[in-house]
C-alpha cells in the first residue's frame, strides 16, 4: 500500500461528510496511521467516533487554532503519544456568516481579521508547531476553492482569505523546501459540507457547478480524498508549492457550457433547469 507506515494528522475533520473525512478515508485505505484534532467538546463528540473507525482512538487531541496553547499542547501529545509524522492535512477555514452574504466592501474589520486567523494563519502556525516533528520527504496540504482567483456570489472575504492561504502555500513551500518538506493545496469544487452551509445560495452553486464542468457533476469527497492521498504521498515527491484542482474540470471555463438544442446553441444550464 502507498501509505504503509506513514503516519498523518488530520486537523479539522467534522463529521463523516466533510472533506477532511475523505482524505482520511483514502490515507486509511493506503495504510496510514493517523491522528485527528477536533476544535471543542461539542465537535469532540463527532471525531473520536471517526477516530475509532480508522483504529486512531489514542490519537484524538484538542486544537482551537485561536489559542497558541493548543499548539503547544498537541506538539507535546503527538512527540510523546505519536511520534514523527510523514503528512499533515489542514482543513480549517471559518468567517462569520453575516460576512459571508451582501456587499463585500461591507466587510467589517473584525470579520476580515477573524477569518485570517482562522482561515490562514492557523496553517502557518500548524506548520511552526509540527515541524520539528516531521520526517524528510513530509507534506503539508491545505484545502481551497475557486473563489480566490475568480469572484463567486456570497464568497465574500473568505475568498480573500483563500487567495492569502494559496500565497502562504508558496512562501512555506519555498521555506520548507531545505528540509525536503512539501506544501501544497487542493481546490475542490463545491460540496456540500458543515462548513459550506455557511455559504447562501450554495445549492445553487452546486447547481451551476454541475451544469457548466467538464465532466457534467460534481466532485466527492471520495474524489478529494483520492487526490489528497496523491499529494501527501511519495507519488507526488517533486511536487511542491501548488495549487491543484479537483472540480471536474469547471476552472477551465471562461464561460457557461453549451449545449446544441434544435440547432441553437443554449446553455446548458438552460437544459437542466428545465428538467
Amino acid at each position: 500500500m502507498i501509505l504503509q507506515g506513514k503516519k498523518g494528522l488530520i486537523v479539522g475533520i467534522a463529521n463523516n461528510r466533510s472533506i477532511a473525512y475523505g482524505i482520511a478515508k483514502a490515507c486509511k485505505e493506503q495504510g496510514a496511521q493517523l491522528a485527528f484534532t477536533f476544535l471543542n467538546e461539542a465537535l469532540e463528540k463527532r471525531v473520536r467516533p471517526i477516530a475509532q473507525e480508522f483504529g486512531s482512538s489514542d490519537f484524538v487531541y484538542e486544537l482551537d487554532v485561536s489559542k497558541p496553547e493548543h499548539f503547544s499542547s498537541l506538539f507535546q501529545s503527538l512527540q510523546t503519544d505519536f511520534g514523527n509524522l510523514d503528512f499533515v492535512v489542514h482543513s480549517v477555514a471559518f468567517a462569520p456568516k453575516d460576512a459571508l452574504t451582501g456587499d463585500f466592501v461591507q466587510t467589517s474589520k473584525e470579520a476580515f481579521n477573524t477569518a485570517m486567523e482562522i482561515s490562514v494563519y492557523s496553517l502557518i502556525e500548524l506548520s511552526r508547531c509540527v515541524l520539528p516533528l516531521l520526517n524528510k520527504g513530509a507534506s503539508i496540504l491545505t484545502l481551497t476553492y475557486l473563489g480566490s482567483m475568480k469572484y463567486v456570489t456570497n464568497y465574500n472575504v473568505m475568498g480573500v482569505a483563500k487567495a492569502a492561504l494559496e500565497s502562504s502555500v508558496r512562501y512555506l513551500a519555498y521555506d520548507l523546501g531545505r528540509a525536503g518538506i512539501r506544501v501544497n493545496a487542493i481546490s475542490a469544487g463545491p460540496i456540500k459540507t458543515l462548513a459550506a452551509s455557511g455559504i447562501s445560495d450554495f445549492n445553487l452553486m452546486l447547481k451551476w457547478n454541475e451544469a457548466n464542468a467538464p465532466l457534467r457533476e460534481n466532485v466527492s469527497i471520495d474524489q478529494v480524498g483520492s487526490a489528497a492521498m496523491y499529494l501527501v504521498s511519495d507519488l507526488s515527491s517533486g511536487v511542491t508549492g501548488e495549487v491543484h484542482y479537483v472540480d471536474s474540470g469547471y476552472n477551465i471555463m471562461g464561460m457557461c457550457a453549451m449545449e446544441d438544442v434544435d440547432g441553437k446553441p443554449t446553455p446548458r444550464w438552460e437544459i437542466l433547469t428545465k428538467h
